[in-house]
């Protein structure tokens, strides 16, 4: 089982980082993918993965709320990370409209110059996308060419995105959302038109808990997730499918290790 993104450098995990690994651990977690969304998170997750061969990895690249800021010197310092083996995806970047931190102009530039980059360095991507279904699907279509692999992250989208997303080649991020009871039921509803060969499941901590019955009681830290609870987002996911819980986790390893080339 692998968390494909975990935000572990954000600051609610500096004072036990080393307790949230062993949780993770003794959940059965084979592997944890540490998100990068800025030169200086990028290089946060870099030192992590360092720091934990074969157990943890990490994502370089510039989420579109940051896409304000990137430039050349931007580029290439996340340039400069991709050559390193524990990288093993450019991310987390893509559209985000909901909300427009950075110009929609500037999400753009900054997202297709990372595109360029995954091509050049032969990662997959690692891709974030809200509000902004039709021009992020324009961007992905007009690359589709010389585009390497990518897995559309944290996906809340509909059915429209879904299959279009699934027609273009994409893998499907699942986090604990889809046991939200509210914000998860079009999700839970829509997700049984993906084949589970395009499935994969992270947990986004620190944010986005399952909502499963009592887990809120077992955190170590209120409302702050964390990568051990994985299990509860695969036996949701599971369940959706209409599949075993082993089944759906062997599978989403599988294609999880295949993606981003982990040594397993």
């Amino acid at each position: 089982m692998i968390d494909i993104g975990a935000n572990l450098s954000n600051p609610t995990f500096d004072n036990d980082l080393a307790e949230v690994l062993q949780r993770a651990k003794d959940a059965k977690l084979q592997a944890v993918i540490v998100t990068g969304t800025s030169v200086e998170s990028s290089k946060a997750a870099l030192a992590l993965a360092e720091q934990q061969p074969n157990f943890l990895y990490a994502t370089a690249g510039v989420h579109p709320h940051d896409a304000d800021s990137y430039n050349n010197d931007i580029e290439k310092q996340i340039s400069a990370m991709l050559g390193n083996s524990n990288i093993v995806a450019v991310g987390e970047t893509g559209l985000d409209f909901n909300r427009n931190f950075s110009t929609p102009d500037n999400q753009r530039h900054a997202f297709e110059a990372q595109i360029a980059l995954a091509n050049h360095y032969q990662k997959p991507l690692f891709l974030h996308e809200r509000d902004a279904f039709e021009d992020f699907h324009s961007i992905i279509l007009a690359n589709k060419n010389e585009q390497t692999q990518a897995v559309v992250h944290c996906f809340t989208g509909s059915k429209t995105a879904l299959k279009a997303y699934l027609d273009l080649g994409l893998y499907i991020g699942i986090t604990g959302w889809i046991s939200d009871k509210k914000r998860g039921a079009n999700l839970r509803e829509i997700i049984k038109y993906a084949p589970l060969d395009r499935l994969m499941i992270e947990t986004d901590a620190p944010y986005l808990t399952p909502q499963q019955a009592g887990l809120k009681n077992q955190l170590s830290k209120k409302n702050r997730n964390e990568p051990w609870t994985l299990p509860y987002t695969a036996a949701t996911l599971a369940e959706c499918l209409g599949v075993k819980t082993e089944v759906l986790i062997e599978k989403t390893t599988e294609n999880t290790n295949n993606f981003f080339n982990l040594v397993s």
